[in-house]
């Protein structure tokens, strides 16, 4: 899937750390890293929501390592960050109603890991760190499309500590120079995603759902949109981040594909892809979920390059490939 390159460096005097790396994202940061000649890609990941399976065709690539930690230890943050150039951190505890459970061990993970990170980074003298921000972060804004200077009131503890992460990267840009970009990520899906347990993204639960022939359940009336992201956009715009020039640094930016699509009609895609004649159920809406979401990724296209290439039709039928082959279909 990485076979064209985003980047045009060669990657091979650089060693690179991905927090996260065993999940689903991480994962494919990781895979185009390798594919592409990094001289070192290290995980650090306690597993707790990433899998060591994701990582299974790379496991005999020298040019990989698995560090199993958990970055609310600063000392593994330290030590992990020792002799990297980049690090693109992904680790994060992530969903809005686990969260909402939860709102302890999410800041927990995400705003004392992240810092614990940021700290590690600066210590380290490390070149550059990309971190996964996210559309949580416009709140109840309802002006669309999102741009980055506009945002509302976090909805969910999980929508606060990803302000925080902002906020925090910021100060370290400013306090100690340490060079930092945010990427807002929007409702990124594709191969490699856990379809798995109660905090599962809407996209592979409604794929394991026309898997298993089972009437899935839309919370909400289905007309709530998303700028469903697949997944190569985002490595897209990880891998621009890392080598964008000094005017690109310290800033946070959208990546999404810019297109918006409601829980209905992406029910219906799917109906198309499996072939089906399942109707959905339909659930109350659930607390913290924003109602409408649609990103402008022009200050990402302006100052990274970033072009989504892939769209949410392609991007659904390749993830519904690996979902069969994956899950039995």
């Amino acid at each position: 899937m990485y076979e064209r390159p985003f980047h045009s460096r060669d990657l091979r005097p650089f060693t690179f750390l991905v927090p996260g790396g065993a999940g689903f994202i991480g994962s494919h940061l990781v895979e185009y890293l390798l594919r592409h000649g990094a001289g070192q890609v290290r995980v650090l990941d306690n597993l707790a929501t990433g899998s060591i399976k994701n990582l299974d065709l790379f496991h005999a690539n020298s040019h990989l390592e698995v560090w199993e930690g958990d970055i609310r230890e600063g000392n593994i943050c330290r030590q992990a960050c020792r002799g990297v150039d980049f690090v693109l951190h992904q680790a994060a505890l992530g969903s809005v109603p686990r969260s909402i459970e939860d709102p302890v061990t999410t800041n927990a993970v995400n705003v004392d890991g992240f810092l614990n990170v940021l700290v590690a980074a600066k210590e380290n003298s490390v070149r550059r760190l990309i971190y996964a921000a996210s559309s949580s972060t416009y709140g109840d804004s309802e002006k669309l499309p999102k741009v980055e200077e506009e945002i509302g009131r976090p909805l969910s503890p999980y929508a606060v500590t990803k302000l925080v992460n902002e906020l925090y990267a910021d100060v370290f840009a400013r306090s100690y120079g340490l060079e930092t970009i945010g990427l807002r990520y929007f409702n990124v899906f594709g191969p490699r995603q856990d379809p798995q347990g109660a905090y599962a993204a809407v996209i592979p639960l409604l794929m394991k759902a026309f898997l298993k022939h089972q009437s899935p359940t839309i919370y909400g009336d289905g007309e709530q949109t998303r700028d469903f992201t697949f997944v190569a956009n985002v490595v897209q715009a990880n891998v621009k981040a890392l080598f964008a020039d000094d005017q690109a640094v310290n800033h946070v930016y959208n990546v999404a594909a810019g297109d918006r699509t409601s829980l209905n009609q992406l029910f219906t895609l799917l109906q198309q892809l499996a072939a089906s004649e399942l109707t959905a159920t339909y659930a109350p809406d659930r607390p913290g979920d924003i109602r409408d979401s649609l990103a402008s990724v022009e200050k990402a296209r302006i100052r990274l390059g970033y072009d989504p290439q892939v769209r949410i039709r392609e991007g659904l039928a390749i993830t519904w490939e690996w979902f069969k082959q994956e899950f039995g279909g």
